[in-house]
């Protein structure tokens, strides 16, 4: 099983076909999409993304919006009436899902402080979980720093809230940069994880492909392990943070490797 997979972000801003297509050109069996224009949810991009997932055999496991800085506004505002009436452009994200085989969604929600109480952005959440799941999509919430599942207590409380249908991603260098340890969520939500980012940390920065940094991939696989996490891990990267593709190439065998 190809457990560890890269994100299509990576490689930003190169036209999503094309970063789909490089990332798959580079031996990945395992795919995160980035979304990044409204354009690219209609049937034609569409069936140019799965005409190369197929060529290569790649799996797509997860999917990206670009609207992911405004969910403050379009999702989680005082105005209800915005959150419905961008509920169809979410029905195409979805539908996107659907065509290309992928089961997460993955948001960042509102920024901190946001002008929702928890009770209603819960509420607002599991309305974006119940129109997922029409289209067999999983909607999961990603810790972001400056944003209010930046904390495993606010992300336990919207577990506390909603129960197991809570779903999370994990990304390790967003946990550091708010100040937490990554084994915190881990610790927290564990049963809720079903997606993880990675990416390494050191002199070069907070996000460098792993094997170049110190984060200790063994002690975090293991973890994994421990709660009995069987999915993905994406290795999701800024265009910046690496010069070369052989560098994301060198990631993969290194964790592969670890996990192997």
């Amino acid at each position: 099983m190809n457990r560890i997979g890269l994100s299509s972000a990576c490689f930003y801003p190169l036209p999503t076909e094309d970063s789909f297509g490089r990332l798959c050109s580079l031996g990945f069996k395992t795919a995160e999409i980035f979304m990044n224009s409204p354009s690219e949810l209609e049937e034609d991009f569409l069936d140019g993304l799965v005409k190369e997932r197929d060529r290569y055999g790649v799996e797509v496991v997860s999917l990206h919006p670009f609207g992911s800085f405004v969910e403050s506004y379009s999702l989680f505002s005082s105005y209800p009436r915005r959150f419905t009436d961008y509920m169809p452009l979410y029905r195409k994200f979805f539908h996107a899902c659907e065509r290309l085989g992928a089961k997460i969604f993955i948001i960042h929600g509102a920024k901190i402080p946001g002008t929702v109480d928890d009770d209603e952005y819960c509420e607002r959440f599991v309305k974006l979980i119940d129109e997922g799941e029409k289209y067999g999509v999983t909607v999961a919430h990603e810790n972001v720093v400056h944003y209010r599942c930046e904390s495993p207590d606010y992300m336990l409380m919207m577990r506390n809230k909603i129960g197991e249908r809570f779903r999370t991603v994990i990304d390790n260098k967003q946990a550091l940069r708010a100040g937490y340890s990554p084994y915190e969520f881990i610790e927290k939500l564990a049963p809720s994880i079903i997606h993880v980012h990675v990416s390494d940390n050191g002199d070069a920065g907070d996000c460098i492909p792993p094997g170049e940094g110190v984060f200790d991939f063994k002690k975090y696989f293991d973890t994994y392990d421990d709660i009995g996490y069987t999915g993905k891990f994406i290795i999701e990267l800024y265009r910046h943070s690496f010069a070369e593709d052989s560098q994301l190439t060198a990631a993969r065998t290194y964790l592969e490797g670890i996990l192997n």
